[in-house]
Parts: structure tokens; C-alpha cells; sequence
């Protein structure tokens, strides 16, 4: 019997490599190492431009790689918003409206997949504004974790994150009743 060939190309393996990180993230939060986990995640968010930039520049981009990336955003985010939510770094309630979104989201694509309507994963640009805002609260949430009052701009970005990720969800939700309703090929992420 013989065996496909698996071949995996430099942006798809950054990413892996991306996705295994997110757990020593997780415990380097647990274990309030801070320094360490703010290494963690400066190493995943530079290693996620450097994968799009590499697949791009030697037309290496793959389908894989097309779901393999959000993916890796997702996981690192929703870890941590969970843990920095658990551990009351970052309020709960803002830790809910991001995971939710993302709960939705998946639901979307799954209830759109059961109903054979064909789509496309693509990031729309509120997309990539949301996830930039919300990795910049979890860095500088990182940088102060133990403040005992939050900082105005931390607290700002607590409220501008959770605005954007509130239009962004919508902005899908309309965007998947919309290719349900018309049939149309379109994009969730």
C-alpha cells in the first residue's frame, strides 16, 4: 500500500510551529512569567507576518495554509483571552465577546457547510483591524498584568477591542445570512 506524500513548504511549517507555541504561551501565564510569555508571543505574532510575508513573496501560498493560519490566530487569541480572563488580567466580560465571536463564526461556517452552500475563507479588512486591536490588548495587558487599577490606555483598549470585535461579528453574521440566503460564493473567517 502506498502512502500520499506529504509536503509541507515554509509558511504552512511557520505556522505549525506557530500553533505548538500557543501552549508554552498558556503556561508561562499560568506560572505568571510574564517576561517569558510576552517572548512567546512576540515570537507568534512576528512568525505570523513572516509566513504570509514568505507565502506571498515566493508564491507559496496553499489552501492549507489558507486554514491553517487563522487557526493559529484563533488559538493563540482565544487561550489568551481565556487564561488572561481566568486569571481577572483582562475583564470577563471581554473575554466572552471575543470567544463568542469566534463561536459564532465557526457555527456560521459548520451550518453553512451542512446546507452545501460553498464558501471562501478569506479575512475581510475589519477582520484583520479586529485581530490586530485585540493581539495589541493582550500584549499590553502582558506588559501590565498587575496593575492594581487599570491604566487609561488600557482601559480604552479594553472598550475599542470589544466595539471592534462586536462590528466585526456582526459584520459576518450579515455577511453569512447573506451567502445563505443568495447562494453567493463568499467569505468567512
Amino acid at each position: 500500500m502506498r502512502y500520499p506524500r506529504l509536503t509541507i513548504n515554509v509558511p504552512n511549517f511557520i505556522t505549525v510551529i506557530r500553533i505548538l507555541l500557543t501552549p508554552l504561551f498558556v503556561i508561562f501565564l499560568q506560572r505568571d512569567m510574564f517576561p517569558m510569555a510576552i517572548l512567546v508571543f512576540t515570537i507568534a505574532g512576528v512568525s505570523d507576518g513572516l509566513d504570509g510575508f514568505i507565502a506571498r513573496c515566493y508564491n507559496q501560498r496553499t489552501e492549507l495554509g489558507a486554514y491553517l493560519d487563522p487557526i493559529a490566530d484563533k488559538f493563540l487569541l482565544i487561550a489568551s483571552f481565556i487564561t488572561l480572563g481566568f486569571q481577572q488580567h483582562i475583564p470577563g466580560w471581554l473575554a466572552v465577546i471575543v470567544i463568542s465571536r469566534d463561536i459564532v463564526i465557526v457555527m456560521g461556517i459548520a451550518v453553512l457547510n451542512i446546507m452545501d452552500v460553498k464558501i471562501r475563507i478569506h479575512p475581510t479588512l475589519i477582520s484583520k483591524v479586529t485581530t490586530f486591536v485585540q493581539l495589541f490588548t493582550v500584549f499590553l495587558t502582558l506588559l501590565y498584568p498587575e496593575t492594581p487599577s487599570e491604566p487609561m490606555a488600557k482601559y480604552v483598549m479594553f472598550w475599542i477591542t470589544a466595539v471592534l470585535t462586536t462590528i466585526s461579528g456582526l459584520h459576518y453574521m450579515m455577511l453569512g445570512l447573506n451567502t445563505f440566503q443568495n447562494g453567493q460564493d463568499r467569505l468567512i473567517r
